[in-house]
């Protein structure tokens, strides 16, 4: 088991299956020692546990369980591009996209689930650049959507 699948287990957290792609895509690309991972939104088996806006339909802490829910999948599809998360050197940039009343202004706080997270589980590699982004929707309504890039060791 690899030091990542053990902090995880010690998160009492798991992976969860690499998701298909619902579209004309690929769950990421390596590009030399660089990986993008396609944006996941907040499902669980096959559902979609957060849909809404926050701040009107979901809260704050809900919208951060959902991008826990993201970046968890994220990282199931990095592990399919590298086949081992101990060869992650880094998390470079995290994008996260909050569907969004017009009038809410937290998205940080939202996406710090997913970000917080990471760290969590990578440490100082986990600590990242980042983006969080209002949007009027989201695929399915989700409440939530995440992106990464990863830097692999050499």
């Amino acid at each position: 088991m690899s030091l990542v699948e053990k902090k995880l287990k010690e998160l009492n957290l798991e992976l969860p299956p690499c998701p298909k792609p619902v579209g004309a895509y690929v769950p990421g690309v390596l590009h030399g020692d660089i990986v993008f991972v396609s944006g996941q939104t907040p499902i669980v088996g096959d559902a979609l546990i957060y849909r809404g806006k926050v701040g009107k339909d979901l809260t704050v802490k809900e919208g951060y369980e959902a991008a826990k829910i993201c970046v968890l999948r994220c990282l199931s599809e990095l592990k399919s591009v590298v086949g081992d998360l101990d060869k992650v050197d880094g998390i470079l940039k995290l994008t996260g996209y909050v569907n969004s009343t017009d009038n809410f202004g937290d998205q940080p706080s939202v996406i710090n689930g997913a970000s917080e997270l990471l760290e969590k589980i990578f440490g100082e590699k986990g600590k990242h650049a980042r983006a969080a982004i209002g949007v009027s929707t989201l695929p399915g309504n989700a409440a939530v959507e995440v992106e990464l890039i990863a830097k692999i060791k050499a």
